[in-house]
């Protein structure tokens, strides 16, 4: 009878091995809100990362994390680095392109929790006597954290668009609140 239950327990690890070896890797998050400014008034909040603290929902979680700037003032080559508690971990961000006021990219590099890098993206577009805002990540995830996220019953998508929709919600509170 064990050695049944341990046969059937190998079956059972094995499946789930093959199971999370073959999820894509791949992943890709986007989250769009309209703000009521022009695309420079919005883009100027998310060019200079020293401005990110005012909405982004991850400066929140930690208000004690450890925060360096490096690089010029803002646009390309600007670089944010933080270390903070488990619900932020520990990173680095880039500005590794910025092209006012239309769209900036990002190269987002973890360390904590778990090691990655990822492509970040605005995409700032005018809407009438607005600015549609498209907040976007894709990357790739390990093996590892392809397993806790399933055995988490996690989603990439739902865990960082709930965060980009916070974040998103409080760049419209900011832009709006600044431009009245």
């Amino acid at each position: 009878m064990l050695k049944k239950v341990l046969l059937s327990l190998l079956f059972a690890i094995g499946v789930f091995a093959i199971y999370i070896a073959v999820l894509p890797s791949e992943f890709s998050v986007a989250r769009s809100t309209t703000i009521a400014a022009a695309p420079e008034a919005v883009f100027q909040h998310v060019n200079d990362l020293k401005k990110w603290d005012a909405w982004s929902p991850w400066a929140k979680r930690d208000p004690n994390a450890k925060a360096e700037f490096e690089g010029p003032e803002n646009g390309k080559g600007a670089v944010f680095k933080w270390d903070g508690n488990q619900d932020v971990g520990k990173g680095s961000m880039t500005i590794a392109e910025s092209i006012p006021p239309r769209g900036i990219e990002i190269k987002l590099d973890f360390i904590e929790p778990f090691p990655g890098t990822s492509d970040v993206g605005f995409e700032f577009e005018p809407v009438d006597n607005a600015t549609k805002v498209t907040w976007s990540m894709a990357g790739e995830q390990g093996y590892l954290e392809r397993a806790m996220c399933t055995l988490m019953g996690l989603d990439m998508d739902e865990m960082i668009g709930k965060d980009y929709e916070t974040g998103l919600a409080n760049l419209k509170r900011v832009v709006e609140g600044a431009s009245q």
